[in-house]
Parts: C-alpha cells; structure tokens; sequence
C-alpha cells in the first residue's frame, strides 16, 4: 500500500482511516488476517506503537478483533463494514456539498452539475 500522512491530523487517526478504506474497498476482505502490526508499521515508516494505536481504535469499533496468539482479523459481519462504507460515503459528500456552497452553490445546483457530468 501507498501510505501518505499529512501534518494536520494525527498519525494514527490517518492510519486508522486508510486501514478502514483497506476494509471497506475489499482489499482486506471479512474474515481475513491483517499483516503483522511490525509489517505493516514497516511498509507505513511508522512507530510500530502508532500503528497499535491505530489498530485499537478500530477495534473498538468492531471494524477489526484480536485472537491472541494468531493475530488481528477482519470482522466477518459484512453489514459492518457495509455501514463503515456508508458513513463514509456520507463522510465525503457532506464535505463536497459544504465545499460547493463555499463556492455559492446551492444543493440543487451542485446535484444538477452531477447529473451532467455523470452524463459526460
């Protein structure tokens, strides 16, 4: 993976929503094993400990589980991810709507300009 970082937000949290598109775009399917938190720190050229961090997080949101000795692991409810993947697409629009009427269009005009563009 192709991990970028901004200075603006913490590290961690960019980890956590760059594992969470890995998840929800299929690249780490439900039920699979995620790589070693040591390999994957690695190949992000973080702290291993951020990394953690990261992995805690989505923990606790359901999103990944622990076994003890085999490692982290996916979660298998697919509407789980299924909502994580709708969050995040109202995520996305919300801020392009709000970066549309910064630049003075109304909702209206913003779903027009889709529609004709889609049609492109």
């Amino acid at each position: 993976m192709n991990w970028s970082f901004q200075t603006d937000r913490p590290i961690y949290l960019q980890l956590k929503e760059q594992i969470t598109l890995l998840i929800i775009s299929g690249q780490y399917p439900a039920g699979s094993r995620l790589p070693p938190v040591r390999d994957m720190a690695a190949d992000a050229a973080v702290n291993p400990n951020t990394l953690q961090k990261a992995l805690q997080e989505l923990e606790r949101e359901g999103l990944v589980y622990a076994q003890r000795t085999s490692g982290r692991f996916v979660t298998e409810d697919e509407k789980m991810i299924e909502q994580a993947k709708n969050q995040l697409a109202a995520e996305q629009i919300d801020r392009f709507i709000e970066k549309m009427a910064g630049i003075g269009f109304t909702v209206e005009e913003t779903l027009a300009l889709i529609s004709k563009r889609v049609k492109e």
